[in-house]
């Protein structure tokens, strides 16, 4: 009988490492991280959330409260496990409280500056055993772990909005990325019920490399007249069968966060044909982002919501 040695080290490390990871740290509290922190919390995992700004910790509370108020109504869960879910979470504004945590997935703002500064000053406060994961959406993740610490603990899992209620979890390993780390990784995201898409780390990964350049072409579509918003969005919904049209969707994601990924995509790429809209630049300039900030290419303050062109 042949036994596959290698295979079975690597097992053998994966439940090692998925044993260990028994509490999580989340950085950043906002749309991504506090739906980060409310599967991890549901599926029995305590997670230390952690944001600069105090106050919006408690957004990120009563956010959690009130789409665990929405499962309730489905059905999906009870009151009890409401309760017990938010009793896991931990807010805080102090790093330090890391200390104690097995992994830390990294949900901050889609620059790498930001990023970057995050894991210098957090890094130093983890144990040499703990995984430092990002849910960026499109940074490479061998440049970004390679200015930590730990670049063979560090990974890419990209987790999609709305995040309790997504399944799909990207998951990238940059080139010095072990076995371990990966096996874990992809262990806890079984557990926390989401199928994953294993990404090659190329800017943007799978996802977004397709999504958000049909999301850009929309608006070169926009900005060169061949239709207004609401018949491009409706031509895609009712032609391609989307849930969504790509310019609302854009103001659901965020047009500063598509902007990024396109100028990440451009930057990394070298190809004209990911060369950012202008357009979409003005937007973002005038700081209509969407739906966070009231209006992008629909303005919100009206029901239904008013197309802005």
């Amino acid at each position: 009988m042949n036994i596959d040695v290698k295979s079975g080290a690597a097992s053998e490390a994966a439940l090692s490492s998925t044993a260990a990871i028994q509490a999580v740290g989340v950085i950043g509290a906002g749309q991504m991280g506090n739906g980060i922190a409310h599967v991890c919390v549901l599926h029995g995992l305590p997670v230390t959330l952690v944001d600069v700004k105090a106050d919006q910790l408690d957004r990120a509370m009563a956010t959690m409260a009130r789409n665990m108020d929405r499962q309730i109504g489905r059905k999906l869960i009870t009151e009890a496990d409401k309760q017990a879910a938010l009793a896991r979470v931990t807010p805080t504004t102090d790093s330090v409280s890391l200390g104690d945590v097995d992994l830390v997935i990294e949900a901050a703002t889609e620059k790498e500056d930001i990023k970057r500064a995050i894991y210098k000053s957090v890094t130093p406060h983890l144990k040499p055993s703990c995984i430092l994961a990002t849910n960026t959406s499109s940074i490479p993740i061998t440049r970004l772990g390679a200015g930590t610490d730990r670049p063979e603990k560090f990974i890419g899992m990209h987790f999609m909005n709305p995040v309790p209620v997504m399944k799909l979890v990207e998951v990238i390993r940059g080139i010095a990325t072990d076995e371990p780390t990966f096996q874990a990784i992809q262990a806890l995201a079984a557990k926390l019920d989401k199928t994953t898409a294993v990404a090659e780390d190329f800017p943007a990964f799978i996802v977004n490399r397709v999504l958000v350049p049909m999301i850009n072409e929309a608006v070169y579509a926009l900005y060169e007249g061949v239709g207004s918003i609401s018949a491009i969005d409706t031509g895609m919904r009712l032609g391609a069968n989307h849930p969504m049209g790509p310019l609302e969707l854009a103001d659901f994601i965020g047009l500063d966060t598509c902007l990024s990924i396109m100028q990440v995509l451009y930057e990394g790429l070298s190809d004209s044909k990911y060369r950012p809209c202008p357009l979409l630049v003005k937007y973002v300039q005038a700081g209509w982002l969407g739906r966070k900030t009231g209006r992008g290419f629909y303005d919100y303050s009206q029901d239904p919501p008013r197309p802005t062109r």
